[in-house]
């Protein structure tokens, strides 16, 4: 039984180096919430959210200023709404949004995920409706997120549903323009989507999981980054060994935190994920815990090797500490969220193709990355084939979230403020791959899919 004595040796890493409860999620099904008229959908929708995470918010405040642990975000995410969407006598979907978008207002929230649609095998009615919905939803709320999951190593990639993404994030970036196309920064396109990810943009309450459930995102560049300076000559085994050692406490926080809540507020308990995610604050950046193994900068050859060690390690003193590891749990590289990402971009040596490469290796993908205005839907669609390959052929989940900043171009920056940070404009391949996309059509799971 975990208690406050778990973490007394975490205090110098909260009060030094940014250690955080990064989220206390709580997922609800919304499954009961569908009927015919909208309108009707949308008010069972906000009743049901009010009414099931009404304490979430003062619950956590209490548990922070009790055990003195940072609680940063407090979240909520719902069944992907696309399971509704078929039912509703509506061609837009966006009052589904408005209506988690009042839920998050009444709440306190910082963000509600779910505006969500699976179609890594094909539409349905649901699923076209939601993300023909996209832009106007993203536009008109602020706290609400979406996915769009259209790859899985089972199932192969929706080639039709990527050519689709292409244009729905080139629209919600001109729709959001005076935003810097802040609306294209609350989706995330996924490879191989897990039901009990905490962390926004891409959190929903997957099918399998229970009515409600509480899930917790830790996090700690900071920690770990200290963690290093102290053995600057350690070989790499040792420094696996440190960041094992240091994924265990950060862990162990994570589940007291997930065990409090789940107890306070009568709700089943559901995963640590156990994510190395970045700030732009300084101090708090997955990209200088790779400099300091050994790297000059961030994006430089040996980056992919140090970011694989980073990962296994996390994941190995992770689940040591937790029965119930989930999630995405490993490290996140939003280059707009992090300060080194932010510096290794700005000096040209972190790359949009470095960045596809480093993929291979982490949590999730190609993620808070700028690019210019006038990039092509046909290109964004290939930058998303490209990403989603990666996570089908190595069964992992990876993801896209860029942003086309409408007016901006390369040495440029577009600024979104608090958690998302601010993002040089990024240089991509414009060459035409137009002819590809425009095939569609299924790209075939891989042979390995094949494991029942």
């Amino acid at each position: 039984m975990l208690n406050a004595y778990d973490i007394i040796d975490t205090i110098k890493m909260i009060e030094e180096e940014h250690l955080d409860i990064r989220t206390v999620t709580m997922g609800i099904s919304l499954v009961d919430c569908v009927r015919g008229e909208i309108a009707k959908s949308a008010d069972l929708i906000y009743d049901k959210i009010t009414r099931k995470a009404e304490k979430l918010v003062p619950t956590a405040e209490a548990i922070s200023k009790e055990y003195g642990i940072p609680i940063v975000n407090k979240r909520v995410s719902v069944t992907p709404i696309a399971l509704l969407g078929g039912a509703v006598e509506c061609e837009d979907l966006t009052p589904l949004a408005l209506a988690m978008q009042r839920a998050a207002d009444t709440l306190g929230i910082d963000f509600i995920g779910g505006f969500s649609a699976l179609v890594e095998k094909g539409f349905t009615k649901g699923d076209i409706r939601l993300i023909n919905s996209l832009p106007h939803a993203l536009d008109v709320t602020r706290n609400v997120c979406s996915s769009v999951n259209v790859g899985s190593s089972k199932t192969g990639i929706n080639m039709d549903a990527v050519k689709m993404m292409g244009g729905i994030i080139k629209e919600i970036a001109n729709r959001t323009a005076d935003r810097s196309s802040i609306g294209c920064a609350k989706l995330v396109v996924f490879a191989n989507a897990v039901q009990d990810n905490p962390f926004m943009a891409g959190a929903f309450h997957g099918v399998g999981e229970p009515e409600c459930v509480i899930n917790v995102g830790v996090s700690g560049p900071g920690v770990v980054k200290a963690a290093l300076e102290k053995a600057p000559d350690a070989d790499l085994t040792e420094v696996s060994e440190i960041i094992k050692k240091t994924a265990f406490k950060i862990t162990r926080m994570g589940q007291l935190v997930n065990n409090l809540v789940s107890e306070r507020l009568d709700v089943p308990s559901g995963i640590v994920d156990l994510s190395l995610a970045p700030t732009p604050a300084v101090g708090d950046s997955v990209a200088r815990i790779l400099e300091e193994m050994g790297l000059e900068v961030c994006g430089g050859c040996g980056t992919t090797a140090c970011l694989a060690l980073l990962n296994d390690a996390v994941k190995k003193g992770g689940v040591m500490a937790s029965s119930h590891v989930g999630g995405l749990s490993g490290a996140f590289i939003p280059v707009s969220e992090d300060e080194g990402m932010i510096a290794a971009a700005r000096s040209g040596v972190l790359t949009m193709e470095k960045l596809e490469a480093m993929t291979a290796v982490c949590s999730v993908g190609i993620d808070m990355v700028a690019v210019p205005g006038d990039t092509s839907a046909e290109v964004i669609s290939a930058l998303i084939s490209d990403e989603i390959a990666i996570g089908v052929v190595n069964t992992k989940t990876t993801a896209v979230r860029v942003i086309p900043a409408v007016g901006k171009t390369v040495g440029d920056e577009v600024s979104f403020g608090g958690l998302l940070g601010s993002a040089p404009i990024m240089p991509i391949k414009t060459t035409s791959p137009a002819r590809f996309i425009n095939r569609g059509g299924l790209i075939p799971a891989p042979l390995h899919s094949l494991k029942n």
